[in-house]
């Protein structure tokens, strides 16, 4: 079993949850980010810090994560969740669409 935190763009949620049902099916422990429930708009700046915050500390605790490569896009904060990932030795595993 690993632990595994997946990163990649909001707009691939639903993507998301399926590939988190996915592997953990396969017998991993899947952390995922936390979807807003709101507006994005009416978030704090710092309730949107404490989200960022909270999701590299997912990173922190897991082996490994697993970056959606959806239709070739990867964004930049989840490139920089990546070298935050590998600043840590973490496996980064790519999930390719």
């Amino acid at each position: 079993m690993k632990i595994i935190t997946i990163c990649g763009s909001m707009k691939y949620k639903e993507e998301m949850m399926k590939i988190a049902e996915e592997y953990t099916k396969k017998g991993n422990c899947v952390l995922t980010p936390i979807y807003p429930t709101g507006n994005i708009n009416e978030y704090s700046k710092d309730d949107i810090k404490i989200m960022k915050n909270m999701h590299l500390e997912r990173i922190r605790l897991s082996d490994a994560i697993l970056v959606l490569n959806m239709d070739g896009y990867i964004g930049n904060s989840t490139k920089n969740e990546i070298e935050f990932a590998k600043s840590l030795k973490k496996e980064v595993i790519y999930f390719n669409k």
